[in-house]
């Protein structure tokens, strides 16, 4: 039986720093964030059940979430202003990652692969858990982005102001987000004191 790097590979997402070039009064990893998103995503898939009349797998969910950044074992953090930057840049950047997060899954024994599959190519995951997701990874942003202002960290005005106008277009289509900002926002952003009454 062959040797997998897959797990090696994972085990280095602590190394791969979040959000470069930007300053932060509190660095990020990617494996850190991979675990809120996993959170994040189990939550909404809960309260889209429960509140919403939904019928989505939340383990699924936070699975998928889990391994959702799986091409930064290969690739790194690329920023958003970089990603983002044209829509032939998106393009190319978007193939790459699919390359990566292919040979991500092609370092898994041959028999778990096909198990795989639908977990780490994003292009596989299904419709509705992929929307999930990305919905639970914009949320976590956007409580990482407030966490840097509330520590008087400029370099995130922009990116919460742009992450909320998100969140905004999010609840609309999805009241599981709606609800889940209603429920747990608020604490979110509340210091240890403000918690511990």
């Amino acid at each position: 039986m062959k040797n997998s790097s897959f797990l090696a590979w994972i085990l280095r997402m602590n190394l791969i720093k979040r959000w470069s070039p930007m300053h932060l009064v509190k660095e990020e990893n990617v494996a850190e964030h991979s675990h809120q998103v996993a959170v994040i995503a189990h939550l909404l898939a809960t309260v889209k059940n429960v509140y919403c009349g939904g019928n989505i797998n939340p383990e699924k969910a936070a699975t998928i979430a889990l391994y959702h950044e799986v091409s930064e074992t290969k690739l790194q953090d690329i920023n958003h202003v970089t990603k983002y930057s044209s829509p032939a840049l998106t393009a190319e950047f978007k193939k790459i990652e699919e390359l990566a997060e292919i040979e991500c899954l092609k370092s898994l024994p041959e028999k778990l692969q096909p198990l795989f599959n639908e977990l780490l190519v994003q292009q596989k995951v299904d419709k509705e858990y992929k929307k999930l997701v990305k919905a639970a990874d914009v949320l976590t942003a956007y409580f990482k982005a407030c966490d840097e202002l509330k520590f008087h960290n400029p370099e995130f005005i922009t990116v919460e102001k742009r992450l909320s106008a998100m969140i905004e277009v999010f609840k609309k289509d999805m009241p599981e987000v709606q609800i889940f900002m209603e429920l747990f926002e608020q604490n979110c952003l509340a210091s240890l004191d403000e918690l511990s009454r």
